[in-house]
C-alpha cells in the first residue's frame, strides 16, 4: 500500500501514543519481570483494558447547532476519543472503560472565523468549551469536569489550524498554527536547516498551542528550553474577540500581553497561532557520563556548572535506580548527563570545564567526553555520528510514557511529580520527600519506590523530577493514587517549592496552586476572564473558578 492510500495510524484510545504500539501479554510480562528486579515490587501479571464496545456513553445533553455543522461532531469514536488525558488517573480509567466524562460534541474548526462562531454560540447556550491540541494533558486539563450551572461541554479540536508558514531568514522568527504538533513543526524547519529547539517528552503528539497555554518545558537542561523564551508573538480568539500580540524581539511597554496568555490553560481564549523565534539546526554536539558514588556529591557537580554559565545543553543528574529503570549505564551509581551542542564551534573547552566542575564534585568520567559533528564532510565519510545518536536517545526519551502505559496494565502504581526549588532548599525538600511519600506508599501499597532526576537546572537551583512506583492495590488504584500525589504535594508547599515546573496546573494542581499564588493576583486574572470570557464558558474549573 503506498503512502498516499495508507491508512492514518491509529492513537490509542486509552493509552499514550499508537495502538499499535501496545505490547501483547507475554512482552508486558517480560516487562514486568524487568521492573519488579529493579524495583522489589511484584509479581505483575498482565490485564487486558476494557473492549471498546463495552463503555457505556451518555447521549449528548445538546443538539449540534446548525450554524456549526461543517465541523462538529458527536459521533461515539469522537468523544471517546476526546474524553481523557493521559495522566496515571487518565489511563486507569481508560483501563477500566470509565468515560463518564465524555464531552457532548467535539469541534474541529478549520478558521479563526470557525471558532469564533463556535465561542458566540457556546457563550448563548451556556456550553462550557474545553481547547484541545494533543490530549496530553497529565494534570486534568482537558477534562469535561467544569461544574454545575452548564447544559453541556463542547471539546474544541485545535487540529486543522496547523499551517507552519516560511521562516523568515532575517529576524529567526516564523508563524505557527496552533494545532501544528512537535514533529509537523520540526519537519516543516528541517527544510529550511531551522528547528524550534523544543522537545517536551510529549513532543511527539503535543501542539504548539498547547506548549504556549501550558507554558511547557523542553528537554533542553538549560537557556531556551520553556516556551516562554520562544514566543515572540500570539493570537487568541476569545469570546469578547481576538486578542493580537505583536512580534517584538522585546519591549518595556508596560506588562507583557504574551505573558498574560502563556500558562493561561484555555481559560481566557483559545490560541490560534504563535509566532516564535527559530534558531539554525546544530552541527556540532558533545556528551559525557559522570558517575557519583553519593548523590550529594552528584547535587554539588550540577549546582556548579549550572552557577558556571557554560549552559550545557543537557546537565541532568539521575539518582542510581532512575538510572537503572531508564537502562543508562552507571554501575550502580548515580550519573551526571553532560552535553553540549552548537553551530560550527568547538566543544571541548566547555565540556573539559563541565567535567572538571564534576571531578572537583568527587564524579568520574573514565571514558571521557564523546564528540560528534554533522557536516558534509563528516556524512559522505560516514560519520556523521551525532544525527543517529540523537536520533536515538530522543526514541528512548519519547517511549518513556508508553511504557507507563504497559505499567498500568501489570497493575502498577506508576506517577511522576516535578517541581522547583532553590539549591539551598533542595537538601530538606528531597529528604522530606523520601519520608512523606515512603510513608504514603507503605500506607497505601504496602511499599514501593521513589526516584529522583533533575530535569533542568538553573543557577538559583534545580527542577527535581520523582517517579514513585509500587504495586497498586487491585480496584483501589485511584484512591492509592490520590493518597500519595497528597503527600508530595503538601510537602512541596511547605517547602516552598512549586507546585509544578512543567506540567501545568490543570485540575489535579488546583488546591496547591491556589495556595501558591497570590490572592490578588487571582481576583486580576478573574477580573481579566469576566472581561474575555463573559459567559465564563473556556475551560471552567482551571486555574480560577466561576463565580456563584
Amino acid at each position: 500500500m503506498s503512502p498516499s492510500t495508507a491508512e492514518p495510524r491509529q492513537r490509542s484510545l486509552w493509552g499514550w501514543g499508537y495502538a499499535d504500539r501496545f505490547p501483547p501479554a507475554a512482552a508486558r510480562r517480560q516487562v514486568g519481570a524487568m521492573v519488579s528486579a529493579a524495583t522489589g515490587i511484584g509479581p505483575l501479571e498482565p490485564q487486558e483494558p476494557a473492549p471498546e464496545a463495552s463503555i457505556a456513553l451518555a447521549p449528548p445533553r445538546v443538539a449540534v447547532p446548525a450554524e456549526l455543522t461543517d465541523f462538529t461532531s458527536v459521533s461515539r469514536a469522537a468523544r471517546l476519543s476526546h474524553t481523557h488525558g493521559r495522566g496515571y488517573r487518565d489511563l486507569v480509567r481508560g483501563f477500566r472503560g470509565d468515560y463518564a466524562p465524555a464531552p457532548d460534541l467535539v469541534l474541529t474548526p478549520r478558521t479563526e472565523d470557525e471558532v469564533a462562531a463556535a465561542l458566540a454560540w457556546a457563550s448563548r447556550a451556556g456550553v462550557a468549551v474545553i481547547p484541545w491540541g494533543g490530549g496530553t494533558s497529565v494534570t486534568g486539563g482537558v477534562e469535561a469536569r467544569v461544574g454545575p450551572g452548564y447544559q453541556a461541554v463542547a471539546t474544541l479540536d485545535l487540529a486543522a489550524l496547523c499551517e507552519v508558514a516560511t521562516p523568515c531568514a532575517v529576524s529567526g522568527t516564523v508563524r505557527i498554527g496552533a494545532g501544528a504538533t512537535g514533529p509537523v513543526i520540526e519537519h516543516a524547519l528541517g527544510a529550511h536547516g531551522m528547528t524550534l529547539r523544543h522537545f517536551p517528552q510529549s513532543f511527539e503528539f503535543s501542539t504548539l498551542g498547547g506548549w504556549v497555554a501550558t507554558r511547557a518545558g523542553g528537554h533542553f537542561a538549560t537557556v531556551y528550553t520553556h516556551i516562554d523564551d520562544l514566543v515572540a508573538a500570539v493570537r487568541m480568539v476569545t469570546p469578547a474577540g481576538t486578542f493580537a500580540t505583536w512580534p517584538l524581539p522585546g519591549s518595556g511597554a508596560g506588562p507583557s500581553p504574551d505573558r498574560m496568555v502563556l500558562g493561561s490553560e484555555g481559560i481566557l481564549g483559545v490560541i490560534t497561532e504563535a509566532t516564535v523565534r527559530v534558531r539554525q539546526r546544530p552541527d556540532r554536539r558533545a556528551s559525557a557520563s559522570v558517575r557519583f558514588e553519593s548523590f550529594e556529591d552528584g547535587v554539588q557537580a550540577a549546582r556548579a556548572i549550572a552557577r558556571s554559565g557554560l549552559f550545557p545543553s543537557n546537565c541532568r543528574l539521575l539518582d542510581r535506580t532512575e538510572a537503572t529503570l531508564n537502562r543508562v549505564p552507571a554501575g550502580g551509581r548515580h550519573v551526571l548527563l553532560l552535553g553540549f551542542e552548537g553551530v560550527g564551534r568547538a566543544l571541548g573547552p566547555p565540556m573539559d570545564e563541565a567535567l572538571a566542575l564534576a571531578r572537583a564534585a568527587g564524579g568520574t568520567c573514565d571514558e571521557g567526553p564523546r564528540f560528534r559533528d554533522d557536516d558534509a564532510a563528516a556524512r559522505a565519510r560516514g560519520d556523521g555520528g551525532a544525527a543517529r545518536e540523537s536520533a536515538a536517545w530522543r526514541a528512548a526519551f519519547l517511549d518513556a510514557p508508553y511504557l507507563q502505559t504497559i505499567l498500568v496494565s501489570l497493575g502498577v502504581l506508576v506517577d511522576t511529580f516535578e517541581t522547583a526549588c532553590s539549591w539551598q532548599a533542595f537538601p530538606a525538600l528531597d529528604a522530606a520527600l523520601h519520608a512523606r511519600v515512603g510513608e504514603a506508599l507503605r500506607r497505601v501499597a504496602g511499599g514501593g519506590v521513589l526516584t529522583r532526576r533533575f530535569t533542568h537546572v538553573y543557577p538559583d537551583g534545580p527542577a527535581p523530577y520523582y517517579t514513585f512506583i509500587a504495586k497498586a492495590p487491585p480496584g483501589g488504584e485511584l484512591d492509592a493514587w490520590q493518597a500519595v500525589k497528597d503527600a508530595a504535594s503538601e510537602t512541596l508547599g511547605e517547602h516552598g517549592a512549586t507546585i509544578t515546573h512543567h506540567h501545568a496546573v490543570g485540575r489535579t494542581h488546583r488546591p496547591w496552586y491556589d495556595r501558591q499564588r497570590p490572592e490578588l493576583f487571582a481576583r486580576a486574572l478573574a477580573s481579566a476572564k469576566r472581561e474575555l470570557d463573559p459567559a465564563w464558558v473556556l475551560n471552567p474549573g482551571v486555574l480560577i473558578d466561576r463565580p456563584e
